[in-house]
């Protein structure tokens, strides 16, 4: 059979949006034959597949190397994206004031197939050594995560546990219910100096989860900062919440 990549077809757009998908992973430029291995696709299909993607800016060839990365109209149609986002405009005031009565970093994060992105973040006054420059994680892997991925559909719950490492799913299901239950969840950082993360959902007004937001903590907090800190986020997250899917 041949390849499902006829232009003008649905097969075309499907395995353009698949090498955009590979280039979001590994390193930031890559080999036009690593990107056929990887994705099935014959080396001319990839090829044609790419120069079209240039020429839309979605992707971009370094002229040295001859390899492709992602390229400036992804970052562009990101930010309008994320501006079209109800939740995002309706958390924005209460960020500022979070982060000032609990003195930690505060983050906003939203579920995309299988992955937690945070998609906006306030500094607290002292970051500490340790800083966390990637916006994008496995969804079960962080608290905000686990708060997204267990309020989803099951589609949603689906894609999270195929990007989760193998030896966790079987926790994940087990303890799904619960995560979906619980007031706000809590993450452990890997190390002393990695903060840990507390979450706890934003729901709108149809009561479907549709963010989470989330604070860094101190590797150790004690259980009465702690309940400080999300009796913080929940207030926020409510008011922010209960103004969006009324319309």
């Amino acid at each position: 059979m041949s390849e499902p990549d006829a232009r003008g077809t649905l097969g075309t757009v499907r395995n353009a949006v698949l090498l955009l998908e590979l280039l979001s992973e590994g390193p930031a430029l890559q080999q036009l034959t690593d990107l056929a291995e990887r994705s099935g696709l014959s080396v001319p299909t990839v090829h044609r597949l790419l120069r079209s993607l240039v020429l839309a800016d979605l992707v971009e060839q370094d002229p040295s190397s001859s390899r492709y990365g992602l390229g400036p109209e992804v970052a562009r149609l990101a930010q309008r994206y994320l501006a079209r986002q109800p939740i995002l405009g309706a958390l924005a005031p209460y960020l500022v004031p979070l982060r000032d009565a609990i003195g930690q970093t505060v983050h906003v994060a939203m579920l995309v197939r299988g992955s937690v992105v945070y998609v906006d973040r306030i500094d607290g006054a002292d970051g500490g050594p340790y800083r966390d420059t990637h916006r994008v994680h496995a969804a079960l892997d962080t608290a905000a995560g686990r708060v997204l991925a267990a309020c989803a559909g099951e589609h949603g719950w689906q894609r999270a546990l195929e990007a989760a490492r193998v030896t966790d799913r079987d926790r994940a299901e087990a303890e799904r219910e619960a995560w979906r239950a619980a007031p706000y969840l809590v993450t452990e950082g890997h190390s002393a100096q990695e903060p840990s993360e507390v979450a706890v959902p934003v729901t709108d007004g149809h009561g479907t989860t549709v963010a989470a937001l989330a604070a860094t903590i101190p590797p150790v907090t004690s259980e009465e900062a702690l309940n400080k800190i999300t009796a913080q986020l929940s207030r926020a997250a409510h008011a922010a919440g209960r103004t969006v899917g009324h319309g």
